[in-house]
């Protein structure tokens, strides 16, 4: 039996039990099961940990063994559904038939008289009239290994299945796990369409485009559809405060103006490391625009180091608060940490010095995209021993309090400064890494 039989009859018994399909991390515990994997391999070819894999396998193996009727587990998986003798008939219509023992399934109970009569007496039979969601992946990213976002998730589908939220940005710095969480998200929700007939774009009537010239609104309204823009950063312009377009990308702006504003019943998900500058005109508690700044892992982040196999376990949260949890960086210094010293975090961290590696060069490619304001404030706060309010920047800089002040706003539409409360008074700061990164280009 080929693997693709298997997935097929796998999807149809978790939807009839479940009423959602496989998602993507099930369809590979399945298939690497089949070709006779371990967890280990088949995390690593999923890019997901072991310990999530073990997790997510064992609630398969439960709703598979409830409905079949034997103790299913990774193990006799294959020997299982082999000796059951699955069988998969065609119709004339390309619907089909499957039985597994005293399990059946058709995916249009219209055509049953169509198909052969190999039931038992009295079997169950469960019918799939849900039509198959319309994905399409063909351009995202290979999904990295996920740690438990589940506040986030549970937030952004909220917005999405019981908001109605229209338009969704999720902003971070690089690295921080945008992509991962989107999509995670994309197999819990039953928003799944794209936007295509045949392969090619559906075009339009010329009144019905969005001002991009691409997406057409009248497909939004008829159709319920989750479209997701990632690295929405790339479309705005280096050397300019955050949120300016690049010549000849302006639309954009009146595009997703139009998304939050017009009625449908689809939702836009923009990821990007700066927010949108319409964003925060269109985004409030009772509006469909919707704004989640993702932030580190907390001790979730743990997982990183011990996949790394990195020793003293009792040093990893002074490591995930020196790089603010970011699953990216943590990942790169944990690898920067066994490869010169041998895992041991206490002898990194005994350094004065706080060492950035590969990070440099990711960083680069943010604090390149800052206007000179922008440079000066940060240079600024680096220099400082301490957070400090914002007049004590301005007497450092000859800056117009106009052009401080956009400079800071902008900074912090980027992420790159950190806000503290004091009392009644907020001071400013930069993240440790961002500090070392700016004192290593003197």
């Amino acid at each position: 039996m080929e693997v693709q039989e298997v997935l097929k009859i796998a999807d149809d018994i978790v939807f009839a039990k479940t009423g959602k399909h496989l998602n993507h991390l099930q369809e590979g515990i399945l298939r690497g099961t089949w070709q006779r994997q371990k967890y280990p391999e088949i995390a690593k070819t999923c890019y997901r940990s072991e310990a999530h894999v073990k997790k997510v396998a064992a609630k398969l193996w439960k709703l598979l063994s409830q409905t079949l009727g034997e103790d299913i587990n990774q193990s006799n998986f294959r020997y299982t559904v082999e000796r059951l003798q699955l069988s998969i008939v065609e119709s004339n219509f390309g619907n089909y038939y499957a039985q597994i023992d005293n399990f059946s399934v058709c995916e249009n109970k219209s055509h049953l008289s169509e198909i052969p009569n190999t039931e038992k007496p009295n079997q169950p039979l469960y019918n799939q009239t849900k039509p198959k969601e319309r994905l399409d992946l063909s351009d995202a990213p290979e999904p990295n290994i996920f740690y438990n976002r589940t506040s986030e998730l549970t937030t952004i589908k909220q917005w999405i299945l019981e908001n109605r939220t229209r338009l969704i940005t999720i902003y971070g710095l690089s690295g921080i796990g945008k992509t991962a969480l989107t999509l995670q998200l994309i197999p819990e929700t039953d928003l799944i369409q794209f936007l295509c007939r045949g392969g090619a774009p559906v075009p339009a009537p010329a009144e019905e485009r969005a001002p991009t010239g691409g997406l057409p609104l009248q497909y939004l309204r008829s159709h319920r559809c989750l479209i997701i823009l990632d690295d929405i950063q790339t479309i705005f312009s280096s050397g300019q405060l955050a949120g300016n377009y690049q010549p000849g990308y302006e639309n954009y702006g009146t595009f997703f103006k139009q998304i939050a504003e017009s009625s449908h019943n689809s939702c836009l998900i923009l990821l990007s490391w700066e927010k949108p500058r319409e964003i925060a005109a269109l985004e409030g508690e009772n509006r469909p625009c919707k704004s989640l700044q993702l932030k580190g892992l907390g001790p979730e982040a743990q997982e990183i180091f011990r996949e790394k196999g990195l020793a003293e376990p009792e040093k990893w949260s002074e490591l995930i608060d020196l790089y603010r949890g970011n699953p990216l960086w943590l990942n790169i210094i944990a690898t920067l940490i066994q490869d010169l010293f041998g895992g041991s975090v206490s002898e990194f961290l005994s350094y004065d010095t706080l060492f950035l590696g590969d990070l440099e060069s990711l960083l680069e490619q943010q604090c390149d995209r800052l206007t000179e304001p922008e440079k000066q404030v940060i240079s600024s706060l680096a220099s400082e021993a301490a957070p400090v309010e914002i007049s004590k920047i301005s007497a450092h800089l000859e800056l117009s309090p106009s052009a401080l002040l956009q400079a800071v706003q902008s900074l912090g539409r980027r992420l790159l400064i950190e806000k503290v409360k004091q009392g009644q008074k907020t001071l400013f700061t930069l993240q440790p890494v961002l500090i070392e990164y700016l004192k290593n280009q003197h």
